[in-house]
């Protein structure tokens, strides 16, 4: 399959017009598609929970640098049980950490909030690109405005096994047809407030031939052509086991499609690098292909985004 690319001019049109969210929750909405989610849909997704059995959706973070993580995350201990020893030293004893964190990029499974792209000059809603500033950070559209969580039901559209190939190739995407196949075949529905999540096989297959560049390589991931299924649908949050844009694209101004398209115009929230090897052969053995999720990003005042740990429970 190779992607269906809307031309620029139509996605352009997607984002100021047909798939417009601005006003639609207000003038100070902050929320985007997390307005989608409601209590009687967390309650929906806990009617999926049968066993108790949790999967977890994030990537281990690694601290060593590689093609694709030119600055990586840090860590260094405060302090360390190598400087004790036996009747030397006092009774507390204690081990600390530092980390710290470049999160977007394409290997730390994280979300972003509306703050994290512009077009323009504006962000969603009309926003000014300004309210997002190099001083203060994020002084609207932060990932606090998901802090209560979000825990709904979730969709799995495992794309390689649907076209029985083990990955999808890098410059291939997730399509609508994937999309429409997967709820054909596993019998599911894409409803308003859930979590969709596409499978390309991309992160797994890294751990089999190593990091590369995605600048020269290229990445698969969702095709710009389901951002109309995605406002159609309602979705809350779209994410993939990518940086959730296909690579190389064909456009002059657009670099990151659904990005820009997703944030800017839908207020869509994106889950980037999300583990989905696990869940899908976990979905695979019981034949389920839709369940409850649980995303739960840190509250940081001011900050873009979060790293998170997607959890999945059947």
């Amino acid at each position: 399959m190779t992607v269906n690319w809307p031309s620029q001019d139509v996605l352009l049109n997607w984002m100021k017009n047909d798939l417009n969210n601005w006003g639609r929750w207000g003038a100070d909405d902050q929320k985007g598609t997390l307005n989608h989610l409601s209590s009687e849909k967390t309650l929906q997704a806990l009617s999926l929970v049968t066993e108790g059995v949790t999967v977890s959706c994030a990537r281990p973070v690694s601290f060593n640098a590689s093609a694709d993580v030119p600055r990586p995350p840090q860590h260094f201990m405060v302090s360390a049980g190598d400087t004790y020893r036996k009747g030397e030293t006092g009774d507390r004893q204690v081990a600390m950490d530092y980390f710290g964190m470049i999160f977007h990029g394409h290997t730390v499974t994280h979300i972003d909030s509306l703050a994290h792209f512009f077009w323009d000059g504006e962000t969603y809603n009309g926003r000014p690109s300004s309210v997002v500033s190099t001083a203060e950070g994020a002084t609207e559209f932060d990932v606090m405005a998901a802090s209560g969580g979000i825990v709904t039901k979730g969709v799995l559209v495992d794309a390689p096994l649907l076209r029985g190939v083990d990955f999808i190739e890098r410059g291939d995407g997730v399509g609508v047809a994937d999309i429409e196949a997967a709820e054909r075949e596993h019998g599911v529905k894409v409803e308003q407030g859930d979590v969709l999540l596409l499978r390309t096989g991309q992160l797994g297959q890294r751990e089999v031939t190593g990091p590369v560049d995605v600048n020269v390589a290229g990445s698969s991931g969702p095709s710009p052509e389901i951002l109309p299924f995605l406002h159609k649908r309602e979705v809350a949050v779209m994410g993939s086991d990518t940086g959730n844009d296909v690579g190389p694209n064909p456009y002059e101004r657009l670099s990151n499609p659904v990005h820009q398209v997703g944030i800017v115009g839908l207020g869509l929230w994106i889950l980037d690098n999300a583990w989905l090897d696990d869940l899908a052969a976990e979905c695979r053995k019981r034949d389920k292909w839709e369940f409850m999720i649980s995303i739960l990003p840190l509250k940081l005042p001011s900050v873009t985004g979060s790293p998170v740990n997607p959890v999945v429970i059947f």
